[in-house]
């Protein structure tokens, strides 16, 4: 069966536990890794994101599956939380729901991306 962009979105958000800003900080704090998939070109345009390790789009499913050999050393396993971010939130929600079909059920987005946390930060 074939969705259009927007169901696919809809079905992937259903399953995400998405978070806002003010939370992130303290799910870092408490050992949650945030990856930032925006392009190059993106973070030179709005910034980066402090903390945040950045995974390109063609490994992001190589480096942290928990069974891949090709893992980097911060994806701890399956329980571990992985917070996503793009932009604006909406790659990162299908970013994250990938991650849930790998296992890695604790995966979720940035509500909102980048522009929310950096409107939120510089109030």
């Amino acid at each position: 069966m074939a969705y259009g962009i927007d169901e696919l979105l809809e079905r992937a958000r259903r399953r995400l536990t998405r978070v806002g800003p003010p939370e992130l900080a303290a799910l870092q704090a408490e050992g949650a890794l945030l990856v930032d998939i925006r392009p190059q070109a993106q973070r030179a345009d709005e910034g980066s994101m402090p903390g945040a390790l950045v995974i390109a789009r063609n490994v992001r499913e190589w480096r942290l599956d928990p069974r891949s050999p090709h893992r980097i050393p911060e994806a701890k396993g399956s329980e571990q939380t992985i917070v996503i971010l793009c932009s604006e939130g909406y790659a990162s929600s299908l970013a994250a729901a990938t991650l849930q079909e790998l296992g890695l059920k604790n995966a979720t987005d940035l509500a909102g991306g980048f522009r929310a946390w950096q409107a939120w930060s510089s109030r």
